[in-house]
């Protein structure tokens, strides 16, 4: 069978992006930059059954989506993600369990000249095993070396790369001479679309408690305000009603105005001794029941004792 013709390649993966959008609700625009052929088979395989992997050019991934909007609005909100080197994983699975997936099949790679760091590089203070002859590429990067036993020593912990920052010649040979790999690459989670929602992938990693507490943040705000300002909603209501009770009692306290809740506290204030007495009464019954507690296991333990059967010179 020979193979098919650029046109109708074309078509049919538009037709096949087309289909993915509308079969499934979710999907992850995933970035592929130094991703191997190798490495996106076995991330397909490990994703099979749960994910669709879709790669392809960006000119043609947008002009699919354009001819589609018609359909479905909300995926105008995919097209200014759609740049660089990146593709699409359709799930109908749950997000956070495809994200980790994805973070799983990544492979080691040496640093090259040019590359971007994704991540910090330390150098650990070791000894290199190299001949003082490569000193040169040492001091070319301001790293502290001593020679010990006819071989370079780093002295100290270098920290040769920032996130971000630009790999040159020296920083790569010098990386590849330590035979230190200090990158992993894989399909990186850019952004992630959910039934019409796009967001970043940060917030996959916020929990449920996570939500409780900045909502009790706002509730705790609200109240706050609504009490400033004397207006009465579903939370400040009970905070205003237990305030305006407050102020009955202190009233009351200070005038002969009687009625039943303030009866209690205004005895209290004539005769303080009650209170006291109320509070030392359970205090005092604390320590016989301590003591009774003893004399119990005292006894529990002569009893077990007991029945042993024998004595001490049996």
């Amino acid at each position: 069978m020979g193979r098919e013709d650029k046109a109708t390649w074309k078509a049919n993966y538009f037709v096949k992006l087309v289909n993915l959008l509308d079969e499934f609700p979710k999907c992850f625009i995933v970035g592929a930059d130094n991703v191997g052929s190798k490495q996106m088979q076995q991330i397909r395989i490990s994703l099979r059954g749960n994910a669709v992997v879709l790669m392809g050019k960006n000119t043609m991934m947008r002009k699919a989506i354009k001819g589609h909007i018609d359909r479905n609005q909300s995926l105008e909100k995919i097209m200014p993600h759609i740049r660089g080197n990146v593709g699409f994983v359709f799930t109908r699975s749950d997000l956070v369990e495809i994200r980790d997936k994805l973070l799983e099949n990544k492979v080691r790679a040496p640093a090259r000249p040019g590359a971007i760091a994704p991540c910090p590089v330390v150098i650990p203070a070791q000894n290199t095993g190299l001949g003082p002859e490569k000193t040169s590429f040492f001091q070319a990067l301001s790293i502290p070396t001593k020679i010990s036993k006819g071989t370079i020593e780093i002295i100290n912990d270098v920290h040769i790369l920032k996130e971000g920052d630009k790999v040159g010649a020296s920083e790569a040979t010098l990386l590849n001479m330590l035979n230190i790999s200090p990158f992993n690459y894989g399909l990186a989670v850019q952004m992630v679309y959910d039934s019409g929602t796009i967001f970043e992938p940060e917030i996959l990693d916020i929990k449920p408690e996570d939500l409780l507490k900045t909502f009790l943040i706002g509730v705790s705000q609200v109240t706050a305000a609504c009490l400033a300002i004397s207006y009465p909603t579903i939370v400040s209501a009970p905070h205003m009603l237990i305030n305006g009770f407050k102020n009955l009692v202190a009233v009351a306290a200070e005038t002969e105005i009687e009625f039943k809740e303030a009866t209690t506290f205004k005895e209290y204030l004539k005769d303080p001794s009650k209170f006291a007495v109320a509070v030392a009464a359970p205090v005092e019954s604390a320590a016989p029941a301590k003591e009774a507690k003893k004399e119990e296991k005292v006894e529990s333990e002569e009893e077990e004792d007991d029945d042993m059967g024998f004595g001490l010179f049996d």
